[in-house]
């Protein structure tokens, strides 16, 4: 077996990796992720180490003794930080000459020959579902040999060997927990919407929805939703309750685990017998939900000790919805919100501006419709067109980027890269600061909030560390424009 160390390289001060990599920029408010895409094949591969730099603030100094005894390194990249992931991997290649460098992560999945070309560093790149290709790497299978990947051959040309099989059993697939454990730091961990400490993993892959801004489903996971056996997820659950007790919450990161209505029932009632959801015990759930969740639903899983929501709303107007292929109706959307609300579920709301149709009004309508439904927490992105989506397609064919296709500033600000012949880039990226200045300083949210601070001395203390990142977000974005 090779000594193989998995890494998120160092990168741009607060950078966040993203749930599932969708969107890696600074964040409103402080916000780390787990390195789960790293995490699973490093519970696969034994001996293996996990280093999550950004999260633990490690610079390149702080590990680079890591890759002294090392044979393989499979360092996770994004389009936005791919850049700082090159130079890592030079680095790594200057000081050990010997070790073998492989990419992970969706850019390089849509874009193999095109991110092999960008360094003699990278002598591989992984497609598709990668866990069982980095396995068979690290048991020393020549490359020649694995499917899935596109190397570079001796002679300098790139091969492309056939497509990796996608994972039908889920449950062949081991805990990341333990990882964590043995490689990480809860406490490194934040979410704006997220009790802290917490955990979060996938309990399955893929997506049956088709909207055209996202990444995951549209480059690695597919829209055919595969989850694991409920036994194997209370399994997972039971290890974190016993290993990592200082967790508050677990965040079930599927792109959306309550369209699976029948597992997610069962897996509810599975997490009530263990205590979830009875008073007095001190761990919740939450998980990405589509805002048509039916109430009987929602009301089995609250039972079953959910407390938070992540539900992607994206927009109020109806037809930018019908553009975007979301297949949600809004005023489904409301009736969602409102039994959410009644049956006390937090809902953290996501929005986007910038999406094909978008124009000054359904702006303005998209955040009247936000203040209408109220969830307790907003974020609000700018359209990201990532390559190897069908927005990133749309904006390519219908010349929609403005001057460039970065996504970030250098510093790690998302940019507006969309621009229309009727609404440009700069009235766009104006108005997601507009969005959470009147969706947030509103007498009735302000209140909200404070009675919230009032109730928990850490909330307090986050809801004050929160506000002033908040407030140097809007500075940044000044300083950005």
């Amino acid at each position: 077996m090779k000594r193989t160390l998995f890494l998120q390289g160092p990168s741009f001060d607060g950078y966040d990796g993203g749930a599932g990599a969708r969107y890696q920029m600074k964040r409103e408010v402080k916000s780390f992720w787990y390195p789960t895409w790293l995490a699973q094949p490093a519970a696969m591969v034994e001996g293996s180490k996990l280093i999550d730099a950004p999260a633990h603030d490690l610079s390149w100094d702080d590990i680079a003794h890591e890759f002294d005894e090392r044979d393989l390194v499979i360092l996770h990249t994004s389009t936005p930080s791919f850049r700082q992931d090159v130079q890592t991997a030079e680095l790594i290649k200057a000081r050990n000459p010997k070790i073998q460098i492989g990419f992970i992560g969706a850019k390089v999945a849509v874009e193999p020959d095109k991110s092999l070309a960008a360094s003699a560093a990278i002598d591989f790149v992984a497609r598709e579902e990668y866990d069982f290709t980095i396995v068979e790497i690290a048991e020393g299978r020549p490359l020649a040999e694995v499917d899935g990947i596109t190397w570079r051959a001796a002679d300098g040309s790139f091969v492309r060997n056939k497509d990796r099989a996608i994972i039908e059993d889920m449950d062949v697939l081991p805990m990341v927990s333990p990882i964590y454990v043995r490689d990480l730091d809860s406490s490194k961990y934040f979410g704006g919407y997220q009790r802290h400490p917490y955990v979060s993993f996938y309990t399955g892959r893929g997506c049956k929805s088709r909207c055209t801004f996202c990444l995951w489903p549209q480059t690695i996971s597919g829209h055919r939703y595969r989850h694991r056996t409920v036994p194997k997820v209370i399994e997972e659950v039971k290890y974190v309750l016993e290993k990592m007790p200082e967790v508050k919450e677990i965040f079930f990161d599927d792109d959306t685990l309550a369209d699976a209505h029948e597992f997610v029932v069962e897996l509810s009632g599975e997490l009530a017998k263990l205590g979830f959801g009875k008073p007095g015990f001190p761990v919740t759930w939450g998980c990405n939900a589509k805002a048509n969740v039916p109430y009987p639903v929602l009301k089995a899983m609250k039972a079953g000790g959910c407390r938070v929501l992540l539900v992607g709303y994206e927009s109020g107007n109806q037809q930018i919805l019908h553009n975007i292929k979301k297949g949600l109706l809004t005023k489904v959307a409301r009736q969602f919100t409102k039994d959410a609300h009644s049956l006390g579920l937090t809902i953290h709301g996501t929005f986007i501006l910038g999406l094909p149709g978008e124009t000054l009004e359904t702006i303005e309508e998209t955040i009247r419709y936000a203040k209408e439904i109220n969830p307790h927490t907003i974020q609000v992105s700018l359209a990201a067109p990532y390559p190897g989506t069908f927005l990133y397609k749309q904006a390519t064919e219908n010349g929609w980027f403005d001057n460039s296709n970065e996504l970030l500033t250098d510093d790690g600000n998302q940019i507006a890269q969309l621009s229309y012949p009727h609404l440009s880039s700069a009235v766009i990226f104006d108005k997601v600061e507009e969005f959470y200045k009147r969706f947030y300083f509103r007498p009735s949210k302000i209140w909200e909030i404070v009675k919230e601070m009032l109730t928990d001395w850490d909330m307090m203390k986050r809801r004050l560390r929160e506000g002033v990142e908040f407030f140097d977000f809007l500075r940044r974005r000044k300083e950005t424009a």
